[in-house]
């Protein structure tokens, strides 16, 4: 027989979604409603039983004091009304009043009314006594505290895992009071204890001690960092943690000595490059070890750099607050020491770092100590900034030390020392960008076309055009052509900046103190000036020498200037410079071996661009003016700048051959010399002769006795009167350096003669003239007679 078939099928999917949505709705809600009735009952049944579990456990028994008079008037009442609707007695049947005592006594928790929370059998426990009721409630027992368990790790058996505790142990409260007690005591009685004060000597050595304590370990710290610098990099930190010692014996030395410890660390284990933060992406992927460990070293190396910076920055701030920190282990007057030794330790990071993270914070850094009020940190800071622009090859460095100190002459509208602009003059600038018009001049060399080869050359004429432009390409790429050109652009840009604060101070501050060190750098980068500044910047130099408000020195930078921009790209101007000439011929005589004698090296550099560089622009009349005076010159000025002058007059004798008159005593051409004539055109320097040099020739000094007797011989290049090579070959600024006496040296030195014989001292008589001898004889032998000495007759006579 077939299995009977079952006639209800399971509803496919498309019926499922025919079905009313109404009707799943009420489906639901149907469901829930049941769901929420069943619980409701089940919750009264709970809250039913639980309430009768509570009336049951919380009967209060009946207190010792007269249990009657606090007997409660409800239940008397109930009582009554139990009475009033219970049925007689009389009115039951003898069956059914013994069926009731029966029920009665067999009554249980099952048949009783959980309502109410009177016991059972009521009536029987009101004959109990009370007080053994008090009896039969259980009293809690003072026992021993129960033992706190410790679990430990579980042992495996062969029979299964052994659970393993230990009992906590138990501090007894009363040992530790006596503990306590013991201790108080203890250090009452090490108060009481007087401490034994140290003498001087004791302190010093215990002092000794401590430091050569604390400087073993910053060595040993250093030596571990420096023998392998990234397995140790984390000693960075244990080093830099002592810059904060706070034992007050040791504490300035110790921080001295680490500071200087870290920057010479730091120093030597700074790599090559400047280290960036790692991206999500990089940090994601996965690395070999090595680039995981050298990763955490140039994350270390640069959070501890960081930190060691802005630990020197606050020491230099604190110094100039000059306020006390709460420990005041370190005093005020050593906080400059401290800030000496980290402004030094800046400026050698300055230099040593400069491609390094961070190296723009040590320039803002660095920049406004240069203009501090105490002499030596701006000293350092000066010199630091120097080295750092003389041995900057690229220009990047410079670049930013210069935009910092623009912006902060500005910002202090031009009240700084000199020696902030002065610095200006050590940057290495000798090309700039200059306009595309050039380009067109020297347009870059362009490689044949194949075409072009095939239509002129032959094959191996060919084969051997494709090796040689392989190898010029190549050649080119050695050039590092990329590196040229970004290396001007910086220069370029360095240049525009020092342009600009230079023009700002001209045109703002003329009566600066920075004036003199403005025009002295105008007269090094003249000669890189647009040419289109020139004819303002002429007419400004020129106001400010006709002004009279400019020292010495200051007009001859003007002068210097100007030639400057007139020897470089002003050669193609029409500017005739003869205000500048009559100046400096003018001013010449205001040098002597005094004060002004340091302006004799600025005269000698303006000679040269004046009368050497600008040969074909002077005339012979100006040549021969300033050759007469700057011989008469020589004769009033150290003997350093005397040979430089004599030098200078040697190479325009040279420039100038025609010159060789003043040598001849006979003069020539019409006119008398007029020496105090300020037009070196109009004095008729040609009617007179160099007298001077013969007063020259019995100087004290042999090089500018050489330097006369060669002149007087017509500055002859061979011969005897020839000058030696090391005079010859120099130029006049590098004889004035060589023969300085700012050392107060004596060059060359004097020679000392070794003469074997004594020498004999003259004595008496000997120092006197014959006939004068005979004559003090004669006088002294004279026997003298006395006599009136009248005064008045000769006053008498006088008058009449």
């Amino acid at each position: 027989m077939k299995a009977r078939r079952n006639k209800k099928q399971v509803p496919s999917f498309r019926k499922l979604l025919k079905t009313s949505k109404v009707k799943l709705e009420n489906k639901l809600k149907n469901k829930q409603f049941k769901q929420q009735s069943t619980l409701k009952k089940y919750r009264k049944e709970q809250r039913k039983l639980r309430q009768a579990v509570k009336d049951a456990a919380s009967k209060n028994p009946i207190p010792l004091e007269d249990p009657k008079k606090i007997r409660p008037v409800k239940r008397l009442e109930k009582e009554e009304e139990e009475e009033e609707e219970a049925l007689p007695l009389d009115m039951m049947d003898e069956d059914d009043l013994q069926l009731m005592k029966d029920l009665g006594q067999r009554a249980s928790f099952l048949t009783r009314d959980l309502s109410s929370s009177e016991p059972l059998h009521g009536k029987k426990r009101k004959h109990e006594r009370i007080i053994d009721k008090y009896e039969k409630i259980p009293r809690t027992l003072q026992t021993a505290p129960e033992k706190e368990l410790i679990h430990l790790l579980p042992i495996k058996d062969k029979s299964g895992i052994i659970p393993q505790t230990r009992e906590k142990p138990v501090i007894d409260s009363d040992r530790d009071e006596e503990d306590q007690k013991e201790e108080l005591e203890l250090e009452e009685e090490v108060i009481e204890e007087p401490v034994r004060e140290l003498t001087i000597e004791e302190h010093l050595i215990e002092r000794k001690k401590k430091l050569q304590e604390k400087k073993i370990h910053i060595a040993t710290l250093a030596s571990a960092i420096l023998s392998d610098p990234e397995s140790n990099i984390k000693k960075l930190k244990e080093l830099r943690s002592l810059l904060v010692e706070q034992d007050p014996d040791v504490a300035v030395t110790v921080r001295k000595l680490v500071i200087i410890s870290l920057m010479e660390l730091f120093k030597d284990i700074t790599p090559s490059y400047k280290i960036r933060p790692l991206t999500e992406a990089e940090k994601s992927t996965k690395i070999r070890k090595e680039t995981q460990k050298l990763r955490e070293f140039e994350e270390g190396l640069v959070s501890q750099y960081k930190f060691y910076l802005e630990n020197l920055e606050q020491m230099v701030k604190d110094w100039k607050q000059r306020k006390l920190k709460k420990s005041n282990v370190v005093s005020l007057k050593a906080y400059k020491g401290l800030a000496e030794v980290a402004v030094k330790s800046l400026c050698e990071l300055l230099v040593a770092l400069p491609h390094f993270n961070f190296h723009n914070n040590i320039i803002v850094l660095i920049v406004p100590l240069m203009n501090d009020m105490s002499k030596s940190i701006s000293e350092m800071c000066c010199e630091a900034v120097k080295k750092l622009f003389k041995q900057d090859k690229l220009g990047q460095a410079s670049l930013g030390v210069i935009k910092v100190i623009s912006g902060f002459v500005k910002g202090r509208n031009y009240e700084v020392r000199p020696e902030m602009l002065k610095t200006f003059l050590c940057l290495r600038i000798k090309e700039v960008e200059v306009k595309k018009d050039t380009e067109d001049i020297n347009k870059p060399k362009k490689f044949m076309t194949f075409k072009e080869k095939r239509k002129t050359l032959s094959r191996m004429q060919r084969k051997w055009k494709k090796a040689e432009e392989k190898l010029e390409r190549e050649l080119q790429e050695a050039e590092a052509s990329e590196s040229t050109e970004k290396k001007l652009k910086l220069h370029t840009e360095t240049l525009n900046i020092v342009f600009v604060t230079y023009f700002r101070i001209l045109k703002k501050a003329q009566r600066s103190p920075l004036l003199p060190a403005v025009l002295e750098g105008l007269a090094k980068f003249a000669h890189l000036i647009n040419v289109e500044f020139f004819d303002d910047l002429l007419v400004v130099l020129h106001t400010l020498i006709e002004s009279g408000d400019l020292s010495y020195q200051e007009s001859l930078h003007c002068v210097q200037t100007a030639f400057h921009i007139l020897s470089g790209q002003g050669d193609v101007l029409n500017i005739d410079p003869m205000k500048f000439y009559t100046h400096l011929y003018k001013t010449l005589f205001k040098l002597h071996a005094g004060a002004t004698n340091e302006g004799v090296e600025i005269v000698l550099h303006c000679l040269d661009v004046m009368l050497t560089k600008r040969r074909k622009q002077v005339s012979q009349q100006r040549a021969l003016a300033f050759i007469k005076r700057l011989c008469t010159l020589a004769l009033q000025v150290l003997p350093h700048s005397s040979i430089g002058i004599l030098s200078t007059t040697r190479t325009l004798m040279h420039t100038f051959p025609k010159t060789d008159l003043l040598l001849d005593n006979d003069s020539q051409g019409n006119g008398v010399f007029l020496p105090e004539l300020d037009e070196p055109e109009y004095c008729n320097a040609q009617s007179t002769a160099l007298w001077e040099l013969h007063a020259l020739q019995r100087h004290y000094h042999p090089i500018v006795q050489r330097f006369a007797a060669h002149l007087i011989a017509g500055a002859p290049s061979e011969g005897s009167e020839a000058l030696k090579p090391e005079l010859s070959r120099r130029s006049a600024v590098e004889l004035f350096e060589t023969y300085s006496m700012a050392a107060m040296i004596f060059n060359p030195p004097v020679e000392f003669s070794n003469s074997k014989k004594k020498d004999k001292f003259l004595q008496g008589e000997s120092f006197l003239n014959e006939d004068l001898n005979q004559l003090i004889k004669k006088h002294c032998n004279e026997v003298a007679t006395q006599s009136s000495l009248d005064f008045t007759k000769y006053l008498k006579t006088s008058l009449q």
